[in-house]
């Protein structure tokens, strides 16, 4: 299945747009329930003027919920921001932690953020599970479970070593244009025969 992803794709990417490890955080951050789509377009106008815990901090509140009003949830979101921004810069230097542990404990950042940052930013083997993940490891067979820590923990067993660190690029890319929640593309999917999806789609004329 994963050689098969990775000859389609070699070098998969997330499609947040980020420079830095801090631009990486603050865009999943604002990414909960809202598209990259979305945040993309908010953090092209944001990160020019604020891309740092410092500049964030100095953005202040209210400028910093002008910039991302666009987003869903907005005003939690903007808190939530001021407030690691603070911890980053009391804590850390200005910089973003490389532990699970650090990047758990900032406002607004759960297992799932602080899994996309430790890979995508620091080149760790994490699988962060969302709903894309979700329903491919459950749908195909690949890791059926009730929930994302239980999905989580079954593709960190059943993926090879070799491709842990794309995995999840691999998997998230696969839900969200092949293995739709609606209607999967089933007929042009590179991994059909591999997948236990009994409620296979057709192609229609």
């Amino acid at each position: 299945m994963f050689s098969r992803l990775r000859e389609l794709n070699p070098h998969p990417k997330t499609e947040l747009e980020y420079t830095t490890p801090f631009e990486l955080l603050a865009a999943v951050a604002l990414s909960a329930q809202s598209t990259d789509v979305g945040v993309n377009k908010a953090t092209r106008r944001l990160f020019p003027v604020a891309n740092t815990p410092k500049k964030m901090l100095a953005l202040g509140l209210e400028k910093l919920k002008s910039y991302i009003s666009t987003i869903g949830l907005y005003n939690n979101k903007a808190k939530n921001l001021i407030a690691m921004s603070q911890i980053l810069v009391d804590q850390y230097g200005g910089e973003v932690p490389e532990s699970r542990e650090a990047l758990e404990s900032l406002p607004g950042v759960g297992r799932k953020t602080a899994n996309v940052v430790l890979n995508t930013a620091f080149g760790q083997p994490t699988i962060a599970v969302d709903t894309h993940i979700f329903r491919v490891a459950n749908r195909t067979g690949l890791a059926p479970g009730a929930d994302v820590r239980k999905v989580e923990d079954k593709l960190e067993k059943v993926i090879p070593k070799e491709f842990l660190q794309d995995a999840h690029h691999w998997l998230i890319l696969h839900g969200r244009y092949v293995c739709k929640a609606r209607k999967p593309e089933c007929p042009t999917c590179a991994i059909a025969d591999l997948c236990a999806y009994k409620q296979k789609t057709k192609a229609t004329d």
